[in-house]
């Protein structure tokens, strides 16, 4: 599985939600992008659905990302 991750750029409403600035992965789900949302991971530690607006992606070097993921596991 590729991890993506995506770059807080707004948190308008859900500002104890989301941290401006922040490093986000985020999980494939073709429903919520029909509808320009995103499934991310919070700061609650779990998965909802965010408008898709309130995220850039990035670009990761594979060792970064290899680095990320292991420290999430």
């Amino acid at each position: 599985m590729k991890h993506k991750f995506l770059l807080c750029v707004e948190n308008e409403g859900y500002e104890a939600s989301l941290e401006l600035r922040k490093l986000y992965e985020k999980l494939t789900d073709k429903e919520a992008e029909g509808h320009n949302q995103v499934r991310i991971i919070d700061e609650s530690g779990e998965d909802y659905l965010y408008p898709s607006e309130f995220f850039a992606p990035v670009r990761l070097p594979v060792q970064t990302r290899i680095k990320i993921i292991k420290k999430a596991a």
